[in-house]
């Protein structure tokens, strides 16, 4: 295992069309979908999180072991799995969460998780840090963990789950501090600090304890920033979007998979990355999200994919000089 992922699992019931109550599910949750696109991307890659002994619960399970996620460290509970509804918009999409008493949200093992030496990547965030007693277990896996491994954060900020959203910011710097690699979505930097340029939330996120931190902008590209150096911009891949759902979601496993590829096994290595190696590293990642919308719901591409993919714009680009 190169790779662990703590947080919810959960089926996404996508409406099938406009305006009426039909729907169609999907196993989903930003850590499963995460964690299906890293192993898919050819990373050995476990999950750790409570799964219900309900009918969805068994669809998550063998859903996991079909795209080869290490599910050892994985809990069964009878408690409900979380469900989640998703409204397609045009530029967005809209949800509403059932998580009260889910198995997920009351993952709480004891004692902690002990990973195996050969993992270096711990990625965290989402609404699991919503629900006790599971958020309070998963800081304390990152609190033990810290300065071992690269933990990457992604807040994957839901505001139909927080009743207090001032709290919530205030909380979020914690989480800023726990964390090696933040990578935020647009939408989640507004989200988080309202009317602010995103630079200035970065600063923030810098000084708070991260290494590097990334914001997506989906059709716009992505941005690094890091202390000590200007800000690194790539571009998005054009492609016919079909469905943004898991985009960000495999961005992030991108970046994680693309890191190890450039020798990224401990936080330190993260500030050593010079620029190429770090445009190299968010290329992949885009890529991986981009391809990833062609298809409709999440559904991350394989290594060969995306490597193919950025062969292709390496010749078009090559061809255009």
């Amino acid at each position: 295992m190169r790779i662990a992922i703590t947080g919810e699992a959960l089926i996404d019931f996508t409406a099938s069309e406009a305006g009426t109550l039909a729907f169609l599910g999907h196993e989903g949750g930003s850590p499963l979908n995460t964690a299906v696109a890293c192993a898919r991307l050819g990373q050995p890659t476990g999950f750790l999180t409570q799964l219900s002994t309900d009918l969805f619960g068994e669809r998550l399970m063998h859903f996991l072991e079909r795209n080869g996620v290490d599910t050892r460290f994985i809990l069964r509970s009878d408690a409900p799995s979380t469900l989640a509804f998703v409204e397609r918009a045009p530029q967005t999409n809209r949800y509403a969460f059932y998580t009260r008493g889910s198995a997920d949200a009351t993952w709480a093992p004891e004692p902690l998780p002990r990973l195996p030496a050969d993992c270096r990547i711990l990625h965290f965030g989402s609404i699991a840090l919503l629900q006790e007693p599971a958020a309070t277990r998963i800081m304390e896996l990152m609190a033990a963990n810290a300065g071992d491994r690269v933990i990457v954060f992604d807040p994957n900020v839901r505001p139909s789950l927080i009743p207090d959203m001032a709290a919530y910011r205030a909380r979020a710097m914690n989480w800023f501090a726990m964390a090696d690699l933040v990578k935020l979505s647009d939408e989640d930097a507004e989200l988080l600090s309202p009317g602010r340029p995103v630079d200035m939330l970065a600063a923030d996120c810098l000084q708070a304890g991260a290494r590097a931190v990334i914001v997506t902008r989906g059709a716009g590209g992505a941005t690094l920033w890091r202390t000590g150096h200007e800000p690194l911009a790539v571009a998005a891949p054009r492609v016919k979007v079909a469905d943004t759902i898991g985009a960000g979601d495999t961005f992030t496993a991108g970046l994680s998979v693309s890191l190890l590829a450039h020798g990224v096994e401990h936080p330190a290595r993260l500030g050593e990355l010079g620029d190429d190696a770090w445009r190299e590293v968010m290329r992949f990642a885009a890529m991986a999200a981009a391809l990833n919308c062609t298809r409709e719901g999440a559904d991350p591409p394989t290594l060969e994919a995306v490597r193919g993919a950025l062969m292709q714009e390496d010749l078009a680009r090559a061809g255009n000089r």
